[in-house]
Protein backbone atom coordinates (compact mmCIF):
# COMPACT_ATOMS: atom_id res chain seq x y z
CA UNK A 1 0.00 0.00 0.00
CA UNK A 2 1.36 3.41 -0.99
CA UNK A 3 2.51 5.91 1.61
CA UNK A 4 0.21 8.95 1.87
CA UNK A 5 1.51 12.48 2.48
CA UNK A 6 -0.44 15.69 3.09
CA UNK A 7 1.13 19.02 2.14
CA UNK A 8 -0.43 21.48 4.58
CA UNK A 9 -2.48 24.09 2.74
CA UNK A 10 -2.31 27.29 4.78
CA UNK A 11 -1.41 29.87 2.14
CA UNK A 12 2.40 29.73 2.23
CA UNK A 13 5.06 27.66 0.50
CA UNK A 14 5.86 26.14 -2.86
CA UNK A 15 2.98 23.74 -2.49
CA UNK A 16 2.70 22.64 -6.13
CA UNK A 17 6.42 21.94 -6.35
CA UNK A 18 6.26 20.03 -3.07
CA UNK A 19 3.32 17.95 -4.29
CA UNK A 20 5.08 17.03 -7.52
CA UNK A 21 8.32 16.19 -5.70
CA UNK A 22 6.57 13.94 -3.16
CA UNK A 23 4.77 12.10 -5.94
CA UNK A 24 8.01 11.61 -7.85
CA UNK A 25 9.52 10.25 -4.65
CA UNK A 26 6.89 7.51 -4.61
CA UNK A 27 4.13 8.65 -2.26
CA UNK A 28 0.53 9.69 -2.78
CA UNK A 29 0.24 13.42 -2.04
CA UNK A 30 -2.67 15.71 -1.24
CA UNK A 31 -2.85 19.45 -0.60
CA UNK A 32 -5.27 20.17 2.24
CA UNK A 33 -5.74 21.60 5.72
CA UNK A 34 -8.61 19.26 6.55
CA UNK A 35 -7.90 18.03 10.11
CA UNK A 36 -9.09 14.48 9.43
CA UNK A 37 -6.88 14.17 6.33
CA UNK A 38 -3.90 15.67 8.17
CA UNK A 39 -4.21 13.15 10.98
CA UNK A 40 -4.91 10.20 8.69
CA UNK A 41 -1.90 10.67 6.40
CA UNK A 42 1.33 8.77 6.97
CA UNK A 43 3.33 11.99 6.63
CA UNK A 44 2.71 15.74 6.84
CA UNK A 45 4.81 18.38 5.06
CA UNK A 46 4.76 21.94 6.39
CA UNK A 47 6.12 24.17 3.59
CA UNK A 48 6.93 27.83 4.09
CA UNK A 49 8.27 30.88 2.28
CA UNK A 50 8.31 34.53 3.25
CA UNK A 51 8.31 36.13 6.68
CA UNK A 52 8.24 34.17 9.93
CA UNK A 53 5.35 36.24 11.32
CA UNK A 54 3.21 35.89 8.21
CA UNK A 55 3.74 32.12 8.14
CA UNK A 56 2.71 31.86 11.80
CA UNK A 57 -0.48 33.81 11.07
CA UNK A 58 -1.24 31.44 8.19
CA UNK A 59 -0.72 28.43 10.43
CA UNK A 60 -2.96 29.94 13.09
CA UNK A 61 -5.77 30.36 10.56
CA UNK A 62 -5.90 26.60 9.99
CA UNK A 63 -5.03 25.65 13.60
CA UNK A 64 -1.74 24.34 12.23
CA UNK A 65 0.06 24.30 15.57
CA UNK A 66 -2.50 21.94 17.08
CA UNK A 67 -2.54 19.72 13.99
CA UNK A 68 1.26 19.39 14.09
CA UNK A 69 1.30 18.83 17.86
CA UNK A 70 -1.30 16.06 17.62
CA UNK A 71 0.71 14.26 14.96
CA UNK A 72 3.94 14.51 16.91
CA UNK A 73 2.27 13.33 20.11
CA UNK A 74 1.24 10.19 18.23
CA UNK A 75 4.71 9.67 16.74
CA UNK A 76 3.48 10.55 13.22
CA UNK A 77 5.99 12.00 10.79
CA UNK A 78 6.18 15.75 10.05
CA UNK A 79 8.64 17.45 7.66
CA UNK A 80 9.08 21.23 7.72
CA UNK A 81 10.64 23.01 4.73
CA UNK A 82 12.39 26.42 4.79
CA UNK A 83 10.24 28.68 7.01
CA UNK A 84 8.49 25.42 7.90
CA UNK A 85 11.74 24.61 9.75
CA UNK A 86 12.07 28.07 11.25
CA UNK A 87 8.62 28.13 12.89
CA UNK A 88 9.47 24.96 14.83
CA UNK A 89 11.76 27.10 16.99
CA UNK A 90 10.75 29.14 20.01
CA UNK A 91 10.67 32.46 18.20
CA UNK A 92 11.67 34.44 15.14
CA UNK A 93 13.22 37.91 15.21
CA UNK A 94 12.77 39.79 11.92
CA UNK A 95 13.52 43.52 11.68
CA UNK A 96 13.26 43.80 15.46
CA UNK A 97 9.84 42.17 15.58
CA UNK A 98 9.80 39.03 17.71
CA UNK A 99 7.12 36.44 16.88
CA UNK A 100 6.44 33.30 18.88
CA UNK A 101 6.98 30.06 16.96
CA UNK A 102 5.61 26.57 17.58
CA UNK A 103 8.21 25.96 20.31
CA UNK A 104 9.09 22.41 19.33
CA UNK A 105 12.76 23.41 19.74
CA UNK A 106 14.31 26.09 21.93
CA UNK A 107 16.12 28.98 20.35
CA UNK A 108 15.52 31.83 17.93
CA UNK A 109 15.63 32.41 14.19
CA UNK A 110 17.56 35.59 13.35
CA UNK A 111 19.11 37.31 10.34
CA UNK A 112 22.04 35.53 8.73
CA UNK A 113 25.42 36.97 9.62
CA UNK A 114 26.92 37.18 6.14
CA UNK A 115 28.22 39.84 3.72
CA UNK A 116 25.59 38.87 1.14
CA UNK A 117 21.98 38.23 2.18
CA UNK A 118 19.83 36.46 1.12
CA UNK A 119 21.71 33.20 0.87
CA UNK A 120 20.53 31.98 -2.52
CA UNK A 121 21.94 28.98 -4.33
CA UNK A 122 23.50 25.58 -3.84
CA UNK A 123 25.48 24.73 -0.71
CA UNK A 124 26.95 21.65 0.88
CA UNK A 125 25.77 20.53 4.29
CA UNK A 126 27.40 18.65 7.16
CA UNK A 127 25.03 15.94 8.42
CA UNK A 128 25.32 14.27 11.81
CA UNK A 129 26.44 10.67 12.01
CA UNK A 130 23.44 8.37 11.84
CA UNK A 131 21.30 10.72 9.76
CA UNK A 132 18.45 8.96 7.97
CA UNK A 133 17.48 11.97 5.87
CA UNK A 134 20.95 12.25 4.34
CA UNK A 135 21.74 8.55 3.98
CA UNK A 136 23.62 8.16 0.69
CA UNK A 137 23.65 11.92 -0.03
CA UNK A 138 26.02 13.16 2.66
CA UNK A 139 28.27 14.94 0.13
CA UNK A 140 25.57 16.50 -2.03
CA UNK A 141 24.57 20.14 -2.43
CA UNK A 142 21.09 21.50 -1.74
CA UNK A 143 19.23 24.63 -2.84
CA UNK A 144 18.80 27.43 -0.30
CA UNK A 145 16.99 30.76 -0.50
CA UNK A 146 16.69 32.56 2.85
CA UNK A 147 17.77 35.61 4.82
CA UNK A 148 17.09 34.19 8.30
CA UNK A 149 18.16 31.01 10.05
CA UNK A 150 18.73 29.34 13.40
CA UNK A 151 22.37 30.09 14.16
CA UNK A 152 22.45 27.78 17.18
CA UNK A 153 20.69 24.68 18.45
CA UNK A 154 20.84 24.80 22.25
CA UNK A 155 19.69 21.28 23.12
CA UNK A 156 22.35 18.99 24.60
CA UNK A 157 24.15 16.90 22.00
CA UNK A 158 24.84 13.75 23.84
CA UNK A 159 22.59 11.16 25.38
CA UNK A 160 21.31 12.99 28.45
CA UNK A 161 17.82 11.93 29.44
CA UNK A 162 15.62 9.13 28.11
CA UNK A 163 15.20 10.57 24.60
CA UNK A 164 17.87 10.62 21.92
CA UNK A 165 19.32 14.06 21.20
CA UNK A 166 18.21 15.61 17.90
CA UNK A 167 20.50 15.13 14.91
CA UNK A 168 21.45 18.56 13.60
CA UNK A 169 22.85 19.17 10.11
CA UNK A 170 24.80 22.38 9.58
CA UNK A 171 25.70 24.58 6.62
CA UNK A 172 27.66 27.82 6.27
CA UNK A 173 26.93 31.18 4.71
CA UNK A 174 29.03 33.80 6.40
CA UNK A 175 28.60 31.82 9.61
CA UNK A 176 27.27 28.42 10.57
CA UNK A 177 23.50 27.85 10.63
CA UNK A 178 21.07 24.96 11.06
CA UNK A 179 20.41 23.31 7.68
CA UNK A 180 18.26 20.41 8.93
CA UNK A 181 17.08 18.70 12.11
CA UNK A 182 15.95 15.13 12.75
CA UNK A 183 14.12 14.83 16.07
CA UNK A 184 12.01 11.68 16.38
CA UNK A 185 8.91 12.11 14.20
CA UNK A 186 9.78 15.75 13.50
CA UNK A 187 12.25 16.55 10.72
CA UNK A 188 12.88 19.81 8.90
CA UNK A 189 15.19 21.35 6.31
CA UNK A 190 16.17 24.99 5.79
CA UNK A 191 16.82 24.25 2.11
CA UNK A 192 14.20 23.28 -0.45
CA UNK A 193 14.38 19.56 -1.28
CA UNK A 194 11.73 20.06 -3.95
CA UNK A 195 14.16 22.42 -5.75
CA UNK A 196 17.31 20.40 -5.07
CA UNK A 197 17.28 18.02 -8.03
CA UNK A 198 18.21 14.38 -7.53
CA UNK A 199 19.66 14.99 -4.07
CA UNK A 200 16.39 16.53 -2.93
CA UNK A 201 14.43 13.64 -4.41
CA UNK A 202 16.62 11.16 -2.55
CA UNK A 203 16.11 13.06 0.70
CA UNK A 204 12.35 12.96 0.24
CA UNK A 205 12.54 9.24 -0.49
CA UNK A 206 14.60 8.78 2.65
CA UNK A 207 12.00 10.66 4.68
CA UNK A 208 9.10 8.73 3.14
CA UNK A 209 10.96 5.53 4.05
CA UNK A 210 10.79 6.49 7.74
CA UNK A 211 6.99 6.84 7.75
Amino acid sequence: MSVTVVVLDYGFGNVRSALRAVRRAGAQAELTADPAAVQRADGLIVPGVGAFGAVMKGLERVDGGRLIERRLAGGRGVLGICVGLQVMFEQGDEHGTVTAGLNQWPGAVTRLQAPIVPHMGWSKVCPSNGSKLFAGIEEERFYFVHSYAALDFPLPRGGAGPLAAPLVTWAEHGSRFVAAVENGPLSATQFHPEKSGQAGQRLLKNWIGTL
